[in-house]
């Protein structure tokens, strides 16, 4: 199984990036997948999650309104759409991949992982 995450970059405070995952290796159209964050020195953070249909979905708090995850099964992909970015939106993104439909926040239901792709949101 592999993920690839792709899609990050430098993006100055109030811009957006969209945050692309190609999985192979699974049978994508059964697994939930999210995206967790960690920034330098901080612990692993739970961002977003999706259902394996898409159906539901589940967001941190902190971007609720701002952030979108998505997927499109077709070609195995998996999203991560970040408006009104701010500073403290820095960290290395990742995506995870779960062998359950519904996995939600926690990690340890993620069995695989890509490499993360870096967020860096100037001010």
């Amino acid at each position: 199984v592999q993920l690839q995450a792709f899609g990050g970059g430098l993006v100055q405070a109030g811009g957006s990036l969209r945050l692309s995952c190609a999985v192979s290796g699974l049978t994508f159209g059964n697994s939930a997948i999210a995206w967790f964050r960690q920034a330098p020195g901080t612990e692993r953070e739970f961002v977003a999650a999706i259902t394996w249909n898409g159906e539901d979905t589940d967001y941190a708090d902190s971007m609720k309104g701002r952030f979108t995850i998505s997927r499109d099964n077709a070609r195995k992909m998996g999203y991560l759409q970040m408006n009104s970015l701010k500073p403290e939106d820095t960290a290395v993104y990742y995506c995870a991949a779960s062998p359950y439909y519904r996995a939600g926040a926690d990690y340890t239901t993620y069995f695989y992982w890509g490499q993360g792709t870096r967020v860096t949101v100037s001010s």
